[in-house]
């Protein structure tokens, strides 16, 4: 469907002609917003453009200035903020029970699911993220008929995110959700929402349609531009030849000129731009030798070592509390490690983007150009030196936004003024803790892109999946006991590596229970049987003759795939390429480019399953070949 300001339909929410503003800055221009039953709305924009502010109208916590915000008598709301706050003498159960009417049991089960564990705990004594889990969990149980959610995937690691995402594709209500996730607008959303210059334009697709969708919104924008300079070119050339305006059809002609030079060119996206900024890197860079760290009874990282190559992008994964801030902060000095140490290079300059910005750090009462000068007034890029102001300026805080106080600031805005002075600061190893934490996706992307052309190691933690599949080239992921896994690729490398260990553990299980040669058992004893080691027991010996001609060989399924699969991904591919050359002629159809783009969609998402499949199937063929 085209990008547009949306019409009015049958629906439950709507928002109709608002405007709003605080103080000097205008964030909404008379435009509306409709939401309709069952649907799944992901809101995108900016930092600084109102996203948090229209889910709080939409929650009745906020008014407009002028319009109005009406929802149907019969629906219910349940409103997750972006900062919850709860009453600090508030046990967990307390406070989730203030909040929602589900029964003791649920709230236990869905926080145990959230890695919320001490029930009897205070609020008090919890993390920002914590609360955010038992804010989210309340949202969820609460019985309504519209979810909105604000950042809900932030202070969520990997498995808690894809559990939200089968939460949330399984509810029968609409959701509206701020998030900067692109995986998880990809999984969940069915609209994508885009808050740009005041107006509000609707997209029915997940965000990769959406990408596709604006490019082609904007291209349509542009090519009008282009004509009405071509046509406005061809009307000032008669006007200068001296026309005089005596007849109707000339003054009409005239009026026209004044008309098409008057017309607005269609605004361009204000973008983050920073070249790479880096000082050099000598040949000793970060090491860390055995380095062990515990609090009381539980180890967080136990005997890990690794030495950083130049250009090394490394990430670190692991569930919450498992210690991955923790890590980063023994690399920066700021925590000491039990055992082992970090030695650091002569040159090397690290700049820490920390998970939260301590309050000291952002006084209220200063300037925005004041906070950036203190690290730098000018800086060398590779385009020559810059000033303060002018990086301000490509992190889009332009003109008198330089001399507004950080008080003014909404908390997307501080991290993003917070990553620049990181950057200004020059770093040759940058660590960046949960980057993705509030900023937002243009931000994101071009942090994305100036990484790529980084001199020197990045070394990041983020729950972010699409994050760590753009920037990163190895994994070191948390397990039990503190031990640190290597694991080559991003994100989705480490997945897929994860689903073949679980399907070759399954294919030892079966083999074992065919070669144990006894009803009854199960596959865990199978296995256990597998692997037991040889001389342990008496009973293993005397079954050990049984295992050594069992050789692993394809199942029944896996055979008939492997003997079809590469003709179907052939397939596949060739579907893509005949509706890529459908999405070109459909180009000015919206409606027809929305249908094609969810079919090339659909079809993608096959053919990623065949490929995972093959992969398997063709490295578990040169294991049987080796035998």
């Amino acid at each position: 469907m085209k990008a547009y300001e949306v019409e009015n339909t049958m629906n439950i929410l709507s928002i109709e002609n608002i405007t709003k503003s605080f103080g000097d800055r205008s964030l909404f221009d008379r435009t509306s917003f409709y939401l309709q039953e069952g649907e799944k709305a992901g809101i995108i924009g900016i930092n600084g453009t109102g996203k948090s502010t229209l889910l709080k109208m939409m929650a009745g916590l906020e008014e407009p200035d002028e319009g109005s915000v009406t929802i149907a008598n019969h629906v219910v709301c349940s409103y997750l903020p972006q900062h919850p706050l709860f009453q600090e003498k508030d046990t967990v159960i307390e406070a989730v029970q203030r909040r929602c009417k589900a029964e003791e049991s649920q709230i236990k089960s869905m926080l145990t699911r959230l890695g919320v564990t001490d029930f009897e705990a205070v609020c008090g004594s919890l993390s920002g993220g914590q609360q955010k889990r038992l804010a989210l969990v309340a949202a969820l149980l609460e019985a309504s008929d519209l979810l909105i959610l604000d950042e809900p995937t932030n202070h969520l690691d990997h498995d808690m995110a894809q559990w939200l995402e089968g939460q949330l594709k399984s509810y029968t209500g609409a959701v509206v959700m701020v998030t900067h996730d692109r995986y998880f607008l990809d999984s969940v959303s069915d609209r994508i929402v885009e808050i740009d210059k005041g107006k509000i334009y609707s997209y029915q697709a997940n965000y990769a349609g959406f990408l596709e969708l604006k490019a082609a919104r904007e291209e349509a924008a542009l090519a009008s531009e282009r004509k009405r300079q071509s046509v406005l070119r061809k009307e000032l050339e008669w006007v200068k030849r001296g026309a005089r305006a005596r007849t109707t059809k000339q003054k009409a002609r005239l009026e026209r000129y004044e008309e098409l030079k008057s017309a607005s060119a269609p605004a361009v996206d204000g973008k983050v731009e920073i070249s790479s900024v880096s000082t050099r890197l000598g040949k000793t860079t970060v090491e860390i030798d055995h380095v062990s760290k515990a609090y009381g009874d539980k180890v967080l990282i136990r005997d890990f070592s690794y030495i950083f190559l130049k250009n090394d992008r490394i990430g670190f994964i692991g569930p919450n509390g498992c210690g991955k801030t923790t890590l980063m902060k023994i690399l920066t000095g700021e925590v000491l490690p039990d055992e082992g140490k970090i030695v650091l290079g002569q040159t090397v300059k690290i700049g820490y983007y920390a998970q939260k910005i301590d309050e000291m750090e952002m006084p209220s009462g200063k300037r925005v150009i004041d906070y950036i000068k203190d690290v730098a007034e000018y800086v060398q890029t590779q385009e020559g030196s810059v000033s303060a102001s002018q990086m301000l300026e490509r992190f889009l805080f332009e003109g008198k936004d330089q001399y507004g106080l950080l008080s003014k600031l909404s908390g997307g805005e501080k991290r993003r003024l917070n990553l620049l002075k990181v950057l200004m600061s020059a770093p040759n190893v940058l660590i960046l803790d949960e980057p993705t934490n509030d900023l937002d996706i243009t931000t994101l992307a071009i942090l994305e892109d100036y990484l790529d052309s980084f001199s020197g190691i990045v070394i990041t933690v983020s729950h972010d999946r699409y994050f760590l599949d753009r920037t990163v080239k190895r994994l070191f992921a948390f397990s039990e006991g503190g031990v640190l896994k290597q694991y080559e690729g991003g994100y989705t490398d480490y997945k897929i590596r994860m689903r073949q260990e679980a399907e070759e553990k399954e294919n030892l299980w079966s083999t074992g229970s065919q070669g144990a040669g006894k009803a009854g058992k199960s596959k865990a004893d199978a296995y256990e049987k597998e692997i037991a080691p040889q001389g342990e027991a008496e009973q293993n010996k005397k079954n050990s003759w049984k295992q050594s001609d069992k050789k692993l060989k394809f199942t029944y399924k896996e055979q008939k795939d492997y003997e079809v699969i590469e003709g179907e991904i052939a397939a596949l591919e060739e579907t893509i390429s005949s509706l890529d050359e459908q999405i070109m002629k459909a180009a000015t159809d919206f409606v027809k480019l929305s249908e094609l783009t969810g079919q090339k969609q659909q079809v993608e998402q096959d053919l990623e399953e065949k490929m995972d499949r093959w992969m398997y199937l063709e490295d578990l063929k040169a294991r049987i070949d080796a035998q």
